[in-house]
């Protein structure tokens, strides 16, 4: 299977023509030798190269290949990660003012947007494991108990997999909301991966965004929606209002290769599932029959933090870490020498694993007002101590994984204040709606 927008752009480089357009470096060369070889093929919308937001070559053939990989109607490449994505997926599924039906565990972006097409949330609280102390995935059963008691939302937005590599039952959901006349969003930001392990993760869903940086070999930020029964060029308008009208074609190449990469290597993740349930077995993890992302090792820890500065100082970085877990993100570019390494690593601190001290999710805060009124209010900055019954006119959300304590809108109480103070978040000033 082709390229075709990484052979569009080796073509015009090799003409060597005189570039009288962006970028200002003229595909010569860039300051540091590491990214000089990029300069060649870093170009902009001119005719050899197409336009990201219009019909037409390399990127009808190199977004449709990506559609088909993951059983989509279309595909569209993003270069402002799953944050555009979702914004583009709630803008396509949504009208401004809908009542939408959201998992209180998304994104931060996922607030965002809500602010942003003054959408009515309606929350859905994370089940919560007490054996794990995690947030869990959702059942079908889950969404179809809030869909009945609200009827009048529009849409349901969550995350599948979370953070923890917990996957929610995406082809149940979606025929339960289909069947009620509803859309379904899923935010897979960490499951772009997912599909080249012959899994459907997001099947039935009528839009899912998905961080190709986060799991597979492409640049940071480089990301793909991709939607069910819209036309293509509705979705090519709705994400130009938030890319950039110059984007990164280095970014987008790496998307093209990424996927062929994978296709090139079948075994990859595969071997990489195969090292990573070895650490499961060995170590106390998230496993046995939960539903998981192959690839995903969240480990068990009596002290995140102080675990994770100790495999730091070996030399291993993890993706998070929370009171009692650290997470992992294992992809196919992870060699059987980083695996070893970190197999040694953790062999070595298996005293300090056990049962988790995680706090759960505090309650769901009163609501003052909505948070697109509370982003767009006269505001003041104020020590997070004394913002005590204060609006919040910003996200309180630890990041990563970015998940909101307080969204924009909500009262900081007591309880969100203690709730902050034991989980160690750091955050001194804070944005509250002015009085």
């Amino acid at each position: 299977m082709p390229t075709p927008l990484y052979d569009t752009l080796t073509a015009y480089a090799a003409q060597h023509t005189a570039r009288f357009h962006m970028p200002g470096h003229k595909g010569k060369t860039l300051p540091a030798p590491e990214l000089a070889p990029l300069a060649a093929i870093d170009v902009t919308e001119i005719t050899p190269t197409g336009n990201l937001f219009e019909e037409g070559e390399p990127f009808d053939s190199a977004q449709k290949l990506w559609a088909d990989q993951f059983g989509f109607d279309c595909c569209q490449f993003l270069t402002g990660g799953s944050t555009m994505g979702i914004y583009t997926g709630m803008t396509l599924l949504c009208n401004p003012g809908d009542k939408v039906l959201v998992d209180r565990a998304c994104h931060r972006a996922v607030y965002h947007i809500l602010a942003l097409l003054d959408l009515e949330p309606v929350f859905m609280e994370r089940p919560w494991s007490t054996q794990y102390r995690l947030i869990f995935h959702f059942t079908r059963e889950d969404v179809e108990k809030e869909l009945d008691l609200h009827p009048e939302v529009k849409a349901v937005c969550l995350t599948s997999p979370t953070y923890a590599g917990l996957l929610s039952d995406v082809p149940g959901i979606a025929e339960a909301c289909h069947k009620r006349g509803k859309k379904l969003f899923v935010d897979g930001a960490h499951g772009a991966h997912l599909p080249f392990l012959g899994q459907k993760p997001f099947e039935g869903a009528d839009a899912v965004a998905v961080s190709a940086h986060k799991t597979l070999p492409a640049m940071g930020q480089s990301a793909l929606i991709f939607v069910n029964g819209e036309d293509h060029a509705r979705v090519r308008r709705v994400a130009s209002l938030y890319g950039s009208s110059s984007p990164s074609y280095p970014m987008m190449a790496s998307l093209d290769l990424a996927r062929q990469w994978l296709l090139d290597h079948p075994d990859a993740y595969q071997h990489t599932a195969r090292r990573v349930a070895r650490l499961r077995e060995r170590f106390p993890s998230l496993g046995g029959e939960l539903p998981l992302d192959p690839c995903r090792l969240t480990i068990c820890v009596k002290n995140g933090p102080d675990f994770a500065q100790k495999l730091e100082e070996r030399g291993i970085f993890v993706e998070m870490e929370d009171g009692g877990h650290i997470v992992l993100i294992c992809t196919a570019q992870d060699s059987d020498g980083d695996f070893d390494r970190l197999e040694q690593a953790l062999e070595s601190l298996r005293d300090q694993m056990g049962p988790c001290q995680a706090l759960p999710p505090p309650p769901l805060p009163a609501r003052a007002m909505s948070g697109r009124a509370a982003l767009f209010a006269p505001q003041e900055t104020l020590p997070l101590e004394a913002c005590l019954d204060r609006v919040a006119a910003c996200q309180l959300a630890p990041y990563p994984p970015g998940v909101p304590v307080v969204a924009p809108g909500e009262i900081i109480s007591k309880k969100e204040l203690s709730y902050l103070k034991q989980i160690g978040y750091n955050k001194k000033d804070v944005q509250v709606v002015r009085e």
